[in-house]
């Protein structure tokens, strides 16, 4: 089986960073993951720089991409704005449009209530001239609501047939058994986990037990959610990329490399990450 990893570090990894890299790491690190053979990196996202600082200069990110055969390039938006931005730049393969399965997490995070979040994606997507992923955030807990009805998330998934649809643990709280089960009652394409619970790692091989054929995961394990409460970091991507080749799952990346990019990383913010391999070293398959 081969398996599209995701990583999400450029966008979802670093957004929830004190330290705002400058436009050109950030560039860089897509090209380091590109390199590392991802085939899919989202490089970047078009949101207001004053709500989310760390993303400011998108474009000038994506005109530092070196583009490689073999890796898709996506962008993230929230709304009609954002898709301005990302129409207007060149390079990104692939866009990627949010909402959150729950009224109260679209307020705090798009401004908007679930019906407009709705509308704002269906005419995002009538517009799109490139492949479009739907991000279904907070598919199983929502910090504000609470356990999010499962048939609220199908109904929500059922709605963007036209796209990929991913489902999001965004606060990290649910368990393989849920994964597998509304991955499989949606027929959503693939994943996107965080650790915050320990979990992330098994709901994810839960997810590709399912079906799924996309999984997100952010390099070195960075991330989070600004307005998620105590989201902590994703999955981190050379761990997957580990377990899910032990597995038996090509995923087609070079764990030494994804190694690597995690120890520049670290030096950059002066911190250890929360991923183990990159500490640990891999170990025959």
């Amino acid at each position: 089986m081969t398996l599209t990893l995701c990583d999400v570090g450029p966008r979802d990894g670093l957004q929830n960073e004190a330290e705002a890299l400058e436009p050109a790491t950030r560039a860089e690190l897509v090209n380091r993951l590109a390199a590392a053979g991802l085939r899919r990196v989202e490089a970047v996202s078009f949101v207001r720089d004053d709500r989310v600082p760390q993303m400011a200069g998108a474009e000038e990110v994506v005109e530092g991409i070196e583009r490689r055969d073999g890796t898709e390039y996506s962008g993230l938006v929230l709304n009609e704005r954002g898709y301005e931005r990302f129409a207007q730049v060149e390079g990104l393969g692939r866009l990627n449009v949010t909402l959150g399965a729950t009224e109260e997490f679209n307020r705090r995070n798009g401004n908007a209530s679930l019906d407009e979040a709705i509308a704002r994606v269906e005419a995002i997507l009538a517009a799109a001239e490139v492949p479009a992923t739907v991000t279904l955030s907070v598919a199983f807990g929502c910090p504000f609501e609470g356990r999010v009805d499962p048939g609220r998330v199908a109904e929500l998934a059922g709605r963007f047939d036209e796209a990929e649809v991913v489902l999001a643990d965004t606060i990290g709280v649910a368990a393989p058994r849920e994964v597998r089960t509304l991955m499989e009652r949606t027929g959503a394409a693939g994943f996107h986990g965080h650790n915050t619970r320990n979990t992330g790692y098994a709901c994810a091989l839960a997810a590709v037990e399912a079906g799924a054929t996309v999984l997100d995961a952010s390099v070195g394990g960075l991330g989070g959610c600004p307005y998620a409460p105590r989201a902590s970091g994703n999955v981190a991507t050379e761990d997957l990329a580990y377990l899910l080749e032990h597995e038996g799952v090509e995923t087609g990346v070079d764990l030494d490399a994804l190694i690597g990019i995690s120890t520049w990383l670290e030096g950059i913010f002066g911190r250890k990450l929360e991923g183990q391999l990159y500490r640990a070293g891999t170990w025959p398959a």
